[in-house]
């Protein structure tokens, strides 16, 4: 097992080098990079951009991506600019050097996890996304907290009433949540619940109160609670379907083994085949799931959630950050949950062997 985990580690960092070599060149070829970007706001605005511009600052070390020249070798929209101050954007933005030691520059700067300071935001990046943290570590953790209590129970439960009334409408409840997209359910909470034409029962924004700080501890828990209540219940509703399907046609598939029958005859109870010998062995594929899950419970980033309830997250961070052409925040992002999620994989093959110990990886070619 030990040999098979040093070849997987070796193996991510080819991987995570190929992941940021794709993107970077995709991003090369995008339209609009942050020069363009501010040359387009200095001459719609005026002087804000340029304050904007030169407090950003920065080195393009922190973060890579390209721009759309003119046929005449300029940016576009630059036409009447003084070159001199061109050429000072291109140097706060690091855009003054060529693209290979752009690239050579960030990476070396990710290998110490310097993931530098925003373009546009003039702040580090590292500090702008734990302060977005809070908000998406509250949404996924509740989401995929209620969605595994509920499914992996459910799932069982349609398992061994197969065919039985109860198993259809489950089945149809599911898949009609399922069917719903998830900001058009969140829409409905807020008319019905929130103030809407209904009623006013809980808040349209944030994920606590004004006043939270001057709340005793259990009333800041209520108001945590009251405050997640609708964004969480917006994002469980679909959720559930894929794992309780999983589960229950691996449950399924395991009671029809000749152990489960062997254990029925040795006068074993329905309980103790059921959580004692089928669990264990048809929870291998819901495990495979675990990595992602534990990646959304810290970075669940749901753009369209985060705006309907007003919630500043990683998901509104990053659509800000693509839109404005902000490459640290980008790259330094896809950086870090890449590097993430490949850990996570690794570690849901060695919860493979927690769970079933017949399973060898020493005897697999990696």
């Amino acid at each position: 097992m030990i040999a098979y985990i040093i070849r997987r580690l070796l193996l991510i960092i080819p991987t995570l080098l190929g992941i940021m070599i794709i993107n970077f060149i995709i991003v090369q070829a995008a339209p609009g990079g942050p020069v363009e970007q501010a040359i387009a706001e200095l001459t719609q605005i005026g002087g804000p951009a340029t304050q904007r511009v030169t407090r950003a600052g920065g080195d393009f070390a922190s973060g890579g991506g390209g721009v759309i020249q003119s046929e005449g070798g300029g940016y576009r929209g630059a036409r009447g600019l003084d070159p001199a101050f061109i050429e000072e954007l291109e140097k706060q933005f690091g855009f003054d050097k060529p693209p290979v030691e752009r690239f050579l520059l960030m990476m070396g700067q990710y290998l110490t996890f310097d993931f530098g300071e925003s373009f546009f935001r003039g702040r580090p990046v590292i500090d702008l996304v734990l302060e977005k943290m809070p908000v998406s570590i509250s949404l996924g953790l509740w989401t995929t907290l209620i969605t595994y209590l509920v499914s992996i129970p459910l799932g069982i439960a349609k398992a061994v009433r197969d065919g039985s009334r109860f198993d259809v409408w489950t089945s149809g409840i599911i898949i009609v949540g399922y069917a719903i997209p998830s900001f058009l359910f969140a829409v409905l909470l807020l008319v019905l619940f929130a103030g809407g034409s209904y009623l006013d029962w809980f808040p349209l924004r944030g994920i606590v109160s004004d006043n939270w700080d001057e709340l005793s501890l259990g009333g800041k828990i209520l108001d945590y609670l009251w405050h997640m209540t609708l964004p969480v219940l917006s994002m469980v509703v679909g959720g559930f379907a894929t794992l309780t399907m999983l589960t229950k046609n691996s449950f399924l598939d395991q009671i029809q083994q000749q152990y489960v029958i062997t254990a029925r005859a040795k006068g074993l109870s329905e309980r103790r085949v059921l959580y004692g010998h089928v669990f264990r062995n048809s929870m291998l594929l819901v495990i495979a799931g675990f990595p992602a899950a534990f990646v959304s419970i810290l970075f669940t980033g749901s753009l369209l959630i985060e705006v309907i309830f007003s919630l500043d997250g990683l998901g509104l961070l990053g659509f800000e950050a693509a839109i404005n052409r902000d490459y640290p925040i980008m790259f330094g992002t896809l950086f870090f949950f890449s590097l993430l999620g490949l850990v996570m994989n690794l570690i849901g093959d060695i919860m493979y062997t927690i769970v079933d110990p017949r399973i060898d990886f020493e005897a697999r070619r990696a």
